[in-house]
């Protein structure tokens, strides 16, 4: 088995593994900054004089303005090709983030967040994109589960940060901070060549945007992958989000033993994404998220009610592996599913729009720990949310072993999983 996942880690060209370390650079950025907000932002809150309400808000706009970032450069990088739009768009994200360690006050702070929701809204699809189009199509899923992998080491790095910038430096200098990481990965980013796929696919195929989605199965598809990716947001933010609250407010732990632990479950997180996501280009995508779903099941009592900080870790570990395995299927899921014509906007779109709904989860924990416990919200929220995206899931299709420029995704009813064992190819949808 192990031997899989080996077969999928080599062999990548100096094109092909500088175009994935610009888009694990891209994506852990936007997963740092997310954090990085979540764990400063009652500092933020006393430093401006506003309540946690408004700065609750502060993290939704910017999640609300993702789906428009996802729209603008997606439908740029369609037309003219993916890595213009990329380095534009970490230019205009790096220069925000930085802008926002000198904001005078909540008004100036909000509008720069805003923005920077633009600005990381094209970074997960179209780096996604241009990555997984240089990626041979038979080691697509193990550098899947590596670049979901960073939206991990984003939140590790925003752990790290808040433990040895934030007591010197302030939320201000954490912002400043997050310009490095972004300046590397426009730099890797500048060295990547474009996608042939793309070239080639713009040779086959100049329809419009619109008139691909007259097509009432790509239309069909797109409501479907938007609702499925609800379901994946609402089970990573509803494992992530408020567990350090949790282990802090809810058990009574000091701050430092919740960063430890949430290091500690992304570690699990960073090894469940590329192990099940190699794991996909055997046994089919669909198959790997269900089981990662049908097994985090059974680990959401001990998840939510464990007391100790050795089995919080634990078991939050075990969650993550689970969580993150189902979500490193998806970048090569979400693009195996798209139309060649547009796939710069169509995994990207689906995923924010997602992702912008899922924003509920953590106002909706919050109330249920308010009236409740913060156990008991980890538990009617989890459980519910791993059934839907396994039920999801099971209802869709996938494209496993497309080759991108040469075939189109399927465009039939959807059927069971692929067999088991050969040569993976294309499932009909």
């Amino acid at each position: 088995m192990l031997n899989t996942v080996l077969q999928q880690a080599r062999g990548l060209t100096r094109d092909q593994r500088n175009a994935f370390i610009a888009a694990y650079l891209g994506w852990s950025m936007d997963a740092f900054d997310y954090f990085l907000v979540v764990l400063v932002y009652s500092e933020i809150a006393d430093d401006f004089h506003v309540s946690l309400t408004d700065m609750a808000f502060l993290t939704t706009v910017t999640l609300i303005m993702r789906p428009v970032g996802a729209f603008l450069f997606g439908l740029w990088a369609d037309k003219r090709g993916r890595r213009t739009p990329l380095i534009v768009d970490v230019l205009f994200y790096s220069v925000v983030g930085f802008a926002c360690a000198f904001a005078p006050n909540y008004a100036v702070l909000l509008v720069l967040r805003l923005l920077y929701g633009i600005g990381m809204g094209g970074e997960w699809g179209l780096g996604a994109a241009l990555a997984l189009e240089k990626i041979p199509t038979e080691k697509r899923g193990f550098w899947s589960g590596m670049l979901q992998g960073g939206y991990s080491f984003g939140y590790l790095l925003a752990a790290l940060a808040f433990l040895f910038i934030q007591p010197t430096f302030g939320w201000r200098g954490l912002f400043a901070f997050s310009l490095i990481p972004a300046m590397v990965a426009l730099f890797v980013r500048s060295r990547v060549g474009e996608s042939e796929a793309w070239q080639e696919s713009v040779k086959r195929n100049t329809t419009p945007a619109r008139k691909i989605f007259r097509n009432p199965v790509v239309l069909k598809r797109f409501v479907y992958l938007v609702l499925l990716m609800t379901a994946f947001n609402l089970m990573s933010h509803g494992t992530q989000d408020v567990y350090p609250t949790f282990i802090k407010k809810g058990l009574g732990m000091t701050p430092d033993t919740a960063i430890v632990i949430a290091l500690i479950y992304n570690v699990g997180a960073m090894i469940g994404g590329p192990l099940l996501g190699a794991y996909s280009e055997r046994f089919g995508r669909r198959r790997m998220i269900v089981f990662a779903g049908i097994a985090a099941l059974p680990l959401v009592p001990f998840f939510a009610l464990s007391r100790t900080a050795g089995l919080l870790a634990l078991s939050s570990f075990l969650m993550q592996v689970c969580v993150q395995g189902a979500w490193g299927v998806i970048p090569a899921h979400l693009n195996e599913l798209s139309p060649d014509a547009i796939r710069g906007f169509y995994p990207g779109v689906t995923y924010q729009l997602g992702n912008c709904i899922a924003a509920l989860n953590l106002p909706l924990q919050e109330s249920i720990a308010g009236h409740y416990s913060y156990s008991t919200a980890l538990m009617v929220t989890v459980a519910p949310t791993l059934v839907l995206m396994v039920v999801l899931t099971l209802l869709g299709t996938e494209a496993r072993g497309r080759r991108f420029g040469e075939d189109e995704p399927p465009d039939a009813a959807p059927s069971a999983p692929p067999a088991t064992g050969g040569a993976p190819a294309p499932s009909s949808a």
